[in-house]
C-alpha cells in the first residue's frame, strides 16, 4: 500500500503527463490523446514505483538488470515518452519534437528513443513479443519481469489469444499483461465492434490469473502489480479506465481516439488540467 505522500507525488506526475500529452499532440497536430490519457496512471505507477528501470547514465553498467516493457498499443506513445522523460531518459524539452520529421519520438515507439525496448504499433503483436522476451530471460536464468500494456480493442486480434495460450503453456510467471479496458476503439465501443465480455472469464480459461482494478487509482494499480509479481503464474491486470480521462469533453468519446485538438480545444482542455 502506498502512503499519502507517495500517492500525492504520483498524482502530480499523472497531471504533468496529461499536460505533456495534450501539448505534444497539439504541437504536432497529430497523435492519439484518448488512449494515452486512459493509461496515464497505469504507466506512471509501473515505471515510477514497480519496474526496475535503468537511468540513462547507468545503462552501460546495469543495463541487463532492467525489467522489460512492451507498449503493445503503440499509438499511445505520447504517454510512454512523457514517463520516460520524467525518469531522465531524455530531456523534457524533447517532448515537443513528438511526431516531427527526424525526431526520436515518433508516432509509434522505435528503438531510436532511449528506454524503448521494441518498436510497436501493429496491434495484436505486443503480447507475442513480450512472450519471446520472457522466454529468453528464462533461458538465461534471469529473474527480470516483462510487462506489456495492451488496449482492449486489440484483443479482437487472434494473435493475442495465441500468446495467452503459449505463455500459460510455458508457465511464464515472469510476464504481466496490463489491459487498458476503456471500452472504446477507433470505430466506437468494443462491445459493438466485436464483443470481448466476459473478458475476465476468457483470460482465466487460458490458465492466467486475472486481477480486476480501477485503472485510475494509483494505490489499486500498485497493489495489483506487486501481487502479480509474486503470483507464480502469468497474470493479467484488467484495468477499468476512461478513454480521454481528465478532460470532460474527451472522456468516453471515441472521436478523440486519434484526433488532434485545435487551439480552442487545447485551451479548454489545459484549463481543466490546471
Amino acid at each position: 500500500m502506498l502512503n499519502d505522500i507517495e500517492v500525492k507525488k504520483l498524482e502530480e506526475l499523472c497531471l504533468e503527463t496529461r499536460k505533456n500529452i495534450l501539448s505534444m499532440v497539439f504541437n504536432s497536430q497529430s497523435g492519439h490523446i484518448g488512449g494515452a490519457f486512459s493509461s496515464v496512471e497505469l504507466l506512471t505507477v509501473l515505471f515510477h514505483k514497480c519496474m526496475k528501470t535503468v537511468p540513462l547514465w547507468k545503462q552501460d553498467k546495469d543495463f541487463e538488470a532492467r525489467d522489460r516493457f512492451v507498449l503493445s498499443k503503440g499509438h499511445a506513445s505520447a504517454v510512454l515518452y512523457s514517463v520516460l522523460a520524467q525518469l531522465g531518459y531524455f530531456p523534457q524539452e524533447e517532448l515537443m519534437t513528438f511526431r516531427k520529421f527526424g525526431s526520436r519520438l515518433q508516432g509509434h515507439p522505435t528503438k531510436l528513443c532511449p528506454g524503448v525496448e521494441v518498436p510497436t504499433g501493429s496491434l495484436g503483436q505486443g503480447l507475442s513479443i513480450a512472450c519471446g522476451i520472457a522466454m529468453a530471460l528464462k533461458l538465461d536464468h534471469k529473474s527480470n519481469k516483462v510487462y506489456a500494456l495492451l488496449g482492449d480493442g486489440e484483443l479482437q486480434e487472434g494473435s493475442v489469444w495465441e500468446a495467452f495460450m503459449h505463455i500459460a503453456h510455458l508457465k511464464l510467471d515472469n510476464i504481466i499483461a496490463i489491459i487498458d479496458r476503456n471500452g472504446l476503439q477507433i470505430d466506437g465501443g468494443t462491445e459493438n465492434v466485436k464483443s470481448l465480455d466476459n473478458l475476465k472469464a476468457k483470460i482465466e480459461a487460458f490458465n492466467w490469473e486475472v486481477l480486476e482494478i480501477n485503472g485510475h487509482d494509483v494505490n489499486e494499480i500498485y497493489c495489483a502489480i506487486e501481487k502479480a509479481k509474486a503470483a507464480g503464474k502469468p497474470v493479467a491486470i484488467l484495468a477499468k479506465t476512461v478513454k480521454g480521462k481528465g478532460v470532460s469533453f474527451m472522456e468516453n468519446n471515441a472521436g478523440w481516439h486519434g484526433k488532434a485538438p485545435n487551439k480552442d480545444d487545447y485551451e479548454r482542455a489545459m484549463a481543466e488540467l490546471k
